[in-house]
């Protein structure tokens, strides 16, 4: 693994774990100072750009390069977070964090469709699938370390000081950013097309891409309960059960831990060929029955199987963002990746207040076993034999040069560049 991919993921190791500080800096502040129905208000202000804004950030992605727009990304997140450091040292205000939410989910918008759209930039295909083990070994060792941070740095000088540092984060990000070295082959997208143009080129695309098309719907719906929502019905569960707050703690981490885990794994056996169909429907398999399981064991029981599903969904993660950038087209990426971002960000918090309904009508065993039937769907279409790269159905109109392109050969192609990547 070359220089650049690892100062890559070391950068977003730091982005990742600056976001977890930085949100949970902004709930905490927003709640003690202004109470949970403006901290609420708040954090769902941030949260509208982010939905609203995502898929023409993947357009934005493509047309720029991702790394323009990550070292942007990490440069306004830096400045704004480094501002309301300031802004609260004295004295909380509504409006300024709520303008540092609205704010910060735009730039969101921007950064999250340009980190899936990197990798392939850096490496050859069939290095992807170790790339994206060690994304998701960085994901999920930031979301241990970050609340861990924020936690100790609130404790001893605040809101303020955890801001501070969340800011201090995202420089270390931007400046590891700025030491790679990105091959000039990397900015395909053709300029002679609008934005909007480019913008309904990439739904065109996503739309008659069949194998492409069935992996977006495989990843929205795999990680749209494990994007918030099963966090939320492990607390009510914990609650409901009487367990103590240790426990919502122990089941949580073994989440990430058995997530880590399986990342580290595949990252380490990626240069073996594992055929991707069957790893895809086999781990959503294993995790709807686990889900099935999880809320009919005792606490010993659950946090075991907290491990597990950290473990198969780590796979799942791992094989289908494997594929979806080895099959998609170089200069659509971002597109892509916004589309599946947006399928996993933008409804999952549609399932908050259903977790809560079902909870409390039938109990936290009935969400799982309903996130259950979304993963046995996901592994449904996941399982579905698809001839690679090619559209489905007919095309109704003329394509530009660059779809035509893309839907011939949708594996990323080997290109000579100066690029350190042998």
């Amino acid at each position: 693994m070359n220089g650049s991919v690892l100062r890559w993921l070391a950068a977003y190791t730091c982005s990742v774990t600056a976001d977890s500080v930085y949100f949970i800096t902004l709930s905490w502040a927003a709640s003690r100072a202004l109470g949970p129905a403006a901290a609420g208000l708040i954090l769902a202000a941030g949260a509208v750009p982010r939905v609203l804004l995502m898929l023409g950030g993947g357009v934005v992605a493509d047309r720029f390069g991702p790394w323009r727009v990550l070292i942007g990304s990490d440069l306004v997140r830096c400045a704004l977070v480094l501002g309301a450091a300031l802004a609260v040292a004295s004295r909380v205000h509504e409006g300024a964090l709520a303008a540092l939410a609205v704010g910060f989910g735009a730039v969101d918008a921007l950064f999250m469709p340009a980190v899936g759209a990197l990798p392939p930039v850096l490496v050859d295909a069939d290095l992807l699938a170790r790339v994206q083990g060690m994304r998701v070994l960085a994901v999920r060792a930031a979301n241990l370390a970050g609340p861990v941070l924020a936690g100790a740095v609130l404790g001893v000088g605040g809101a303020s000081a955890s801001f501070l540092a969340a800011s201090l984060l995202f420089g270390a990000s931007l400046v590891l950013l700025l030491t790679l070295r990105i091959p000039r082959t990397a900015a395909l997208s053709d300029h002679g097309q609008s934005l909007w143009q480019q913008f309904g080129e990439g739904l065109r695309y996503v739309r008659r891409h069949t194998e492409l098309r069935r992996l977006v719907i495989v990843i929205g719906l795999s990680e749209l309960c494990f994007s918030g929502p099963i966090a939320v019905a492990v607390v009510i569960l914990v609650t409901q059960r009487h367990w103590g707050g240790a426990t919502a703690g122990w089941i949580l981490g073994a989440f990430s831990v058995g997530g880590v885990a399986a990342a580290a794994i595949l990252a380490a056996r990626a240069d073996r060929r594992y055929p991707p169909r069957p790893m895809i429907a086999g781990s959503l398999m294993l995790t709807a029955v686990l889900l099935l399981a999880w809320g009919t064991l005792g606490r010993p029981g659950a946090i075991a199987v907290a491990a597990a599903l950290g473990a198969t969904t780590g796979v799942t993660m791992v094989v289908t963002n494997a594929r979806l950038q080895t099959v998609a087209a170089p200069h659509l990426l971002g597109r892509v990746t916004s589309v599946t971002t947006l399928c996993t960000l933008g409804l999952s918090p549609l399932l908050f207040p259903l977790v809560g309904v079902v909870a409390a009508r039938w109990g936290s065993g009935a969400f799982f076993a309903l996130c259950a039937l979304v993963c046995g769907a996901a592994a449904v279409v996941g399982s579905r034999s698809t001839p690679s790269g090619r559209p489905a159905g007919r095309l109704t109109e003329r394509p530009t040069a660059a779809v035509a392109d893309a839907l011939r050969t949708p594996v990323r192609p080997r290109t000579r560049s100066r690029s350190p990547r042998r």
